[in-house]
């Protein structure tokens, strides 16, 4: 029960603080409006630097998931033929 109460503090709580505030809101560019709290950008750099961590975060779940799924190891010397040969 104490679980299931956590859970949804947490959920009404997260869904709060996901909109911007009206303060918030007049301060960011029309593009981020009512999404994000704080400043927004202060200049062009802050864009790149966030499409860069995108790029960074796409390519690293891609990697991740396709060498998960095809790891594509077929040598006989590979270090998981030690553990898995039946002695």
């Amino acid at each position: 029960m104490y679980k299931k109460i956590v859970l949804l503090f947490t959920m009404f709580c997260s869904h709060i603080a996901v909109f911007a505030c009206s303060v918030c809101e007049k301060q960011q560019p029309k593009m981020l409006q009512g999404i994000t709290h704080g400043t927004g950008p202060q200049s062009d750099w802050d864009y790149a630097a966030v499409w860069a961590i995108i790029v960074v975060v796409v390519a690293t779940l891609y990697f991740s998931l396709k060498w998960m799924i095809w790891p594509g190891e077929k040598s006989p010397n590979h270090i998981k033929r030690m553990i898995l040969k039946n002695e």
